[in-house]
């Protein structure tokens, strides 16, 4: 069949000329610059690029190999770095993946870890230029800005006095939103109505933190804040608070209740949080209730309190606290002080959010990937002595056997020969393994397997604050932990930890092989090479790691310890110790990416 010869008019029917290509080419740039520049979208494909360099290093069959030939020292090579614009990378709060998931009540912003095959078996390497962290306390004040070279929100915060860069540091006025001239006046203002001072108030909840200046400015009254708030890909707002060596974590309240247990805080503060605690029949609210003491403190400061436009809003919220029996305080301004009730609220009563006590099948400090409940958790669902005003003030609580440690069979002769051993312990670190504890050197610590936080307490004196990691699938103790006046998190160790890499200076794990394997089974749910990469992402250039297991785990740790670049030496356990452990003390290397990467 022969082909149609049509007129040269109907073959083209417009002569596209030099200047119109060149033009719409043009417009186009400056279209793409201001989706770039001045939409959320720069920050996706940004995090859409990092996610896609990650992920091309992952073959699971290729993986699964490098796996077995690590843990049986057979790589002869340390792992290879991942690329260079992964350096803040977190795994589970991916932009990327979480951007195609559901909005409805903030789902995308929770936490969403990759299957382990997905994963890239990878070191995350520091940022170019990267120093050794500016130590405590003067990092409360400045951090290195190589070290974070972040610029967004001090541009847009800057006059709130959240932080400026100054030469090399990013320095930290002290201020918030709420706040601009500093948290010592904010926080002044509030001790007229709360007992801050006199250790009756001891552990915090600061939702929505920015960079955590009030949680860092209550320190000095003995109160240990955990500030949270979520990733954000252009502020990094936990990133900072970490690097100034103030307690903090990445968390979003959306569809699940937060990581900690029932009654675990004398003292939530929320400023400017922009959490709608009254949406989804008051789901959020609930959740605060759960979390905050008998007796203890709720302050809520910016919108809605008495905020413009915001009068519906404002009214929902006190009804809430009227339908639970919230002592109302104080109005300030903008910040209203709540008191909760010392025993149970005055539910069931007639509200209009169809408010409820929960049932007795309802355990309130089950809190892993455990979805919100819209119901009231009653004191008697919690066994013991905890509301604020019968416990022990600070710092006498952190010795005295609380009644919640009869979660475990004779829980209080456990606890009181947890705290004797770890004392015993922690001594044997600094006097014969010559570990930094005590020294400039360390501030941020975690203890990946707190038990009773006996850890911790034996490092009270230490210019430290620790995060006391409970694994979920293990016995529930960290009501303990926060009875005692210490802070921390629940968290399954075959997954990813919400933090930003480089976030900690020393990190403790006793019985390493007992966090991947199934409870009462010799299998394991994930492997150990996994988990000391991510480790090693979470801990600083020239940090510690301290790991005391059985001498055949100590073996297989010090082979993968040598290629995720750790130095390592194995020592004897401490002489009045009984068992067979040995202890592995390691350092990460400072090395940097190669041109090449």
């Amino acid at each position: 069949m022969g082909h149609l010869n049509l007129p040269a008019s109907k073959r083209n029917p417009r002569q596209w000329k030099l200047l119109d290509i060149i033009t719409a080419i043009f417009f186009g740039l400056v279209l793409l610059f201001f989706l770039l520049v001045f939409t959320p979208l720069g920050d996706s494909m940004a995090a859409s690029g990092r996610q896609a360099l990650l992920l091309s290093t992952s073959d699971p069959r290729q993986r699964h190999r490098l796996v077995s030939l690590v843990e049986l020292g057979h790589h002869h090579k340390p792992i290879e770095a991942c690329p260079a614009n992964s350096v803040d990378h977190m795994p589970c709060e991916d932009p990327r993946r979480n951007s195609q998931l559901s909005r409805e009540m903030n789902l995308y912003r929770e936490r969403h870890c990759p299957l382990p095959d997905e994963m890239p078996l990878c070191l995350i390497p520091p940022p170019p230029g990267y120093k050794i962290p500016v130590q405590w306390p003067e990092s409360l004040h400045k951090i290195w800005h190589s070290n974070m070279p972040h610029n967004k929100i001090a541009d847009r915060k800057g006059h709130q006095g959240w932080m400026k860069k100054q030469g090399p540091h990013f320095i930290f006025p002290g201020g918030g939103t709420m706040f601009p001239d500093g948290a010592a006046p904010y926080i002044e203002k509030l001790g007229q109505y709360i007992p801050l001072t006199g250790g009756t108030l001891r552990t915090a909840l600061d939702m929505g933190c920015g960079v955590a200046s009030f949680g860092g400015s209550l320190l000095s009254e003995g109160i240990l804040a955990l500030s949270f708030a979520p990733r954000d890909s252009h502020k990094a707002q936990i990133q900072f608070a970490l690097e100034r060596g103030i307690p903090a974590f990445v968390l979003m309240l959306g569809t699940r209740r937060l990581p900690f247990p029932a009654f675990a805080f004398d003292f939530i503060h929320c400023s400017r949080c922009l959490i709608p605690f009254t949406a989804y029949n008051a789901t959020y609210f609930i959740e605060v209730d759960r979390l905050l003491r008998p007796g203890g403190y709720l302050v809520i400061s910016g919108p809605p309190v008495q905020w413009p436009k915001q009068d519906k809003e404002w009214a929902d919220l006190q009804a809430v606290a009227r339908a639970l029996c919230y002592e109302l305080i104080a109005v300030d301004g903008n910040t209203v002080i709540w008191k909760k009730p010392d025993g149970d609220s005055c539910l069931p009563n007639q509200n209009e959010f169809g408010l409820e006590s929960c049932d007795e099948s309802n355990d309130p400090s089950n809190a892993w990937y455990f979805k919100l409940r819209r119901c009231v958790t009653s004191t008697s669902s919690v066994n013991g002595e905890y509301p604020v005003g019968i416990i022990p003030k600070w710092p006498d609580r952190l010795t005295r056997a609380p009644s919640r440690a009869l979660v475990m069979k004779n829980g209080i002769d456990l606890f009181r020969a947890d705290t004797r051993r770890w004392t015993r312990r922690v001594a044997y670190y600094k006097n014969t393994l010559n570990l930094k504890l005590g020294s400039p050197a360390v501030r941020n610590v975690m203890d990946m397997n707190a038990f009773f936080g006996g850890f911790a307490a034996a490092l009270v004196s230490d210019p430290v604050w620790v995060m006391n990691v409970v694994p979920a699938r293990k016995p529930l103790t960290l009501g303990v932990i926060y009875d005692r006046g210490l802070i921390g998190v629940y968290h399954d160790w075959c997954e990813p930890f919400s933090t930003y890499p480089r976030t900690y200076d020393f990190i403790h794990v006793a019985g390493i092989e007992s966090l991947i394997k199934l409870p009462g089974s010799s299998k394991s749910r994930c492997n150990l090479v996994d988990l000391m990469v991510e480790m090693d992402r979470m801990l600083r250039p020239e940090g510690t790691v301290v790991i005391r297991d059985s001498p055949e785990a100590i073996d297989k740790v010090a082979r993968i310890a040598y290629a995720v670049r750790w130095k390592a030496t194995i020592n004897y356990k401490e002489p009045e110790s009984h068992g067979r452990e040995k202890i592995l003390v390691a350092t990460k290397t400072f090395w940097k990416l190669t041109s090449s990467h």
